[in-house]
């Protein structure tokens, strides 16, 4: 018996092994060919599936659902990580609408058509609308990842798609019930969905606070349990808000938002353990995901058609409608509206809550899944693969991102008074070409190491800086806010 459990154990190991390799190799011909990620790793899954080479078989939606959710707190709280709060705030209000009033819009539209395309009643249409009327977190972060994208237009949608889970799950849910249910109470579903945002909004705030507050103030013996220490914040955060029936993803995404923004024991080691861990449950996320869909369903001339024909209705007329209604009174122009109403990409999110008919035993369900599964594929492969060149033709690009290929930390920095800050130097630096005995630093700062065309250089009191540097400083935090207003301004 033991034997058996063995060998069963190491069969799923090794192919758990070769899908995350596959996953990984993928990302490769992605960057090469244009297509995103997700939609490379939603083939892994298809081709190792039963329709495949047969690999596995995997039916079970509250497996595929489970799993989904976990990967999309790992994938938001990365998301939220790298938020800058100052963008952010320029961006709140439209990103808000969008989430709330976009999402509404969106699948009322897409609703519709699903009732003359896919030939049901009114309440399953809006049903169908509000699974994909959502802009998906996932989706959006490893799409806009990199990318070149002016930081407002960038900063809009990853706001939205962190924020306007609330809305979907709402109204999702909503028709659920109202299908299901002979009593259900419309004035309870409401509520709900406030209860849900503020909820959320309060517990991601709050535990935001106290995980950064943690982090810094607890002294751990080992630098490599503090991603981890971060990362269980994360998930508490979830299931807390999840369990007093808030919206946990808005949550964690809010909660991430608070840590990233604030000064941390460890910064760097957490972020790039957070970033390693989240392209790993994306991998897994769509992957499964993949499995679970049979290609010989989900690739007929009926499912194909009806695909189809929602994309387009979806792509070309309902989120175009729902973000120049949401944007009337916001300031933007009608570039920037055109570019919002392209990337407002489809991943994840709806693939996750077409199971909830399925796990609801309703009728259509497995119609629903298919078709929001085909869906979701085209805007990937649409709109995903072109985001950079939409937001090159309307001129909505800003500079090159380019991130630093090194990285110095202080390995004793949860005991010690101290840390090392990262600075490119730039043209607006008052110290720009000036030998480092005429900067007038801060007490207790001393630059350990410049980075200059690729060369480590060993600094002196004759060493210039120049454009492009990339410098490190050793500074006490007692002098860090007057260090980074000296390199910041």
């Amino acid at each position: 018996m033991t034997g058996s459990i063995i060998i069963n154990s190491t069969h799923y190991i090794l192919l758990g092994s070769l899908l995350l390799i596959s996953g990984v190799i993928t990302t490769k011909f992605s960057s090469k060919f244009g297509v995103p990620a997700l939609v490379l790793f939603i083939l892994v899954g298809m081709i190792a599936g039963s329709d495949g080479i047969g690999l596995i078989y995997f039916d079970n939606a509250r497996i595929a659902q489970g799993v989904g959710i976990l990967a999309l707190i790992i994938i938001v709280f990365d998301g939220g990580l790298l938020t800058n709060k100052h963008t952010v705030k320029n961006v709140i209000k439209p990103s808000i609408v969008l989430a709330t009033l976009g999402v509404l819009i969106t699948s009322i539209i897409v609703g519709l058509g699903a009732v003359i395309i896919l030939k049901v009643s009114i309440i399953e249409g809006f049903l169908f609308g509000a699974i994909v009327g959502s802009t998906d977190a996932a989706a959006v972060f490893a799409v806009l990842k990199g990318k070149n994208i002016q930081t407002k237009m960038a900063s809009t949608l990853e706001v939205e798609s962190g924020s306007n889970d609330p809305m979907a799950m709402f109204l999702t849910i909503s028709m659920i019930n109202l299908l299901t249910m002979d009593n259900s109470n419309l004035f309870f579903l409401i509520l709900s969905f406030f209860w849900q945002m503020g909820l959320g909004a309060f517990l991601g705030f709050f535990l935001g606070k106290a995980a950064s507050y943690s982090i810094n103030y607890i002294n751990l013996e080992s630098s490599g349990l503090y991603p981890v220490f971060a990362l269980s914040f994360a998930l508490l955060t979830y299931s807390l808000t999840d369990l007093l029936m808030g919206s946990g993803l808005l949550a964690v995404y809010i909660s991430a938002l608070v840590i990233g923004n604030r000064e941390l024991t460890y910064r760097h080691s957490i972020f790039k353990f957070n970033e390693g861990f989240a392209w790993m449950m994306q991998i897994w996320m769509f992957v499964i995901l993949g499995l679970f869909v049979f290609p010989s369903e989900l690739f007929t001339w009926d499912i194909v058609f009806k695909g189809l024909a929602l994309a387009f209705i979806l792509i070309f007329i309902a989120r175009p409608v729902a973000v120049f209604v949401s944007m009337i009174n916001c300031n933007f122009s009608n570039k920037e509206k055109i570019f919002l109403s392209w990337a407002g990409l489809k991943g994840a999110v709806p693939i996750v809550l077409a199971t909830f008919p399925m796990i609801n035993g309703m009728e259509n369900s497995q119609l629903f899944f298919n078709v929001v599964f085909f869906v979701v594929l085209i805007s990937a492969l649409v709109q995903g693969s072109t985001v950079s060149l939409v937001a090159e033709k309307l001129k909505l690009t800003g500079p090159k991102k380019v991130e630093s290929p090194y990285s110095i930390e202080l390995v004793a920095i949860g005991k010690a008074n101290a840390e090392i800050i990262e600075f490119e130097v730039n043209e607006e630096v008052t110290f720009l070409n000036k030998c480092l005995e005429e900067i007038d630093f801060p007490r207790d700062v001393l630059i350990n190491a410049i980075i200059r065309n690729g060369e480590l250089i060993t600094p002196t009191g004759q060493t210039k800086i120049l454009l492009g540097d990339i410098i490190y400083v050793l500074v006490a935090r007692k002098s860090k806010v007057e260090l980074e207003k000296m390199l910041h301004g």
